[in-house]
């Protein structure tokens, strides 16, 4: 009995062990991509390209109502993090887990923006890594308004609109500023899953995305239940119109 305790506790040590330098190995890859990704472009230059698209939209056309809910629904706690929300992770850890698949990310808007800037949609332990890297980084060098900014002006919409003001004429025939509540929350569920949420492909998902966007606002204290109710019955009363 003693032989076989002995024993178990040398494999568990043993894997223990591979675990720990299997970990080293992923962090080293993915700082060799984040490395090579800024020697392609810096991150200076890459942000000009984004703020020099003619659809630029800069922070202070956004309604306040829209950065709410965009930020309720993605990352609650992005004004107080510095790039990576540990709770969000480990939260997205047990879930994958319990699916045995990646079911949620974890990432926060800064790491959502850092791989829309430089390493796509391919979702592997090394290119997450790499995004982390890059979500410091951008913490370092930019506010939270500006992280903020960028990451609206490159997240997909769906449609073929690829920033906040393309969606917005796209979708209501406007621009940012003058989204009314309703446009703002159905809007910032979209880049979940903009093949899934687009209103003009599933306009009733779109809806219980929305009402998704509108319960998160409302557990962040941003809207009330009356004020997030009365959201909820103008978009079924629309929803029912078309």
């Amino acid at each position: 009995m003693k032989m076989c305790w002995k024993l178990l506790k040398r494999v568990c040590l043993l894997m223990a062990v591979i675990a720990v330098c299997s970990g080293f190995v992923v962090v080293g890859k993915g700082y060799t991509v984040y490395r090579e990704a800024l020697e392609d472009m810096s991150l200076k230059d890459k942000v000009a390209s984004v703020q020099l698209k003619d659809s630029y939209t800069e922070y202070e056309e956004l309604p306040e109502l829209y950065i709410q809910a965009v930020t309720a629904v993605e990352d609650k706690r992005f004004l107080s993090h510095r790039g990576v929300d540990l709770i969000a992770i480990c939260r997205a850890v047990i879930n994958d887990v319990r699916a045995r698949a990646f079911v949620e990310g974890g990432s926060t808007i800064t790491q959502q923006l850092a791989k829309n800037l430089y390493f796509g949609g391919n979702k592997d332990l090394t290119r997450k890594v790499a995004e982390v890297f890059m979500a410091f980084d951008l913490e370092r060098n930019y506010t939270k308004e500006e992280i903020f900014e960028l990451y609206v002006n490159v997240i997909y919409f769906g449609d073929g609109y690829y920033d906040v003001a393309s969606a917005s004429d796209g979708y209501f025939g406007k621009e940012p500023e003058e989204l009314t509540e309703y446009e703002c929350t159905l809007l910032a569920g979209i880049p979940n899953a903009p093949s899934v949420y687009a209103p003009t492909k599933n306009p009733d998902l779109a809806a219980k995305r929305q009402l998704k966007v509108l319960e998160r606002m409302e557990a962040c204290g941003y809207l009330s239940s009356e004020e997030a109710e009365t959201v909820a019955e103008t978009a079924a009363q629309l929803l029912q119109v078309n």
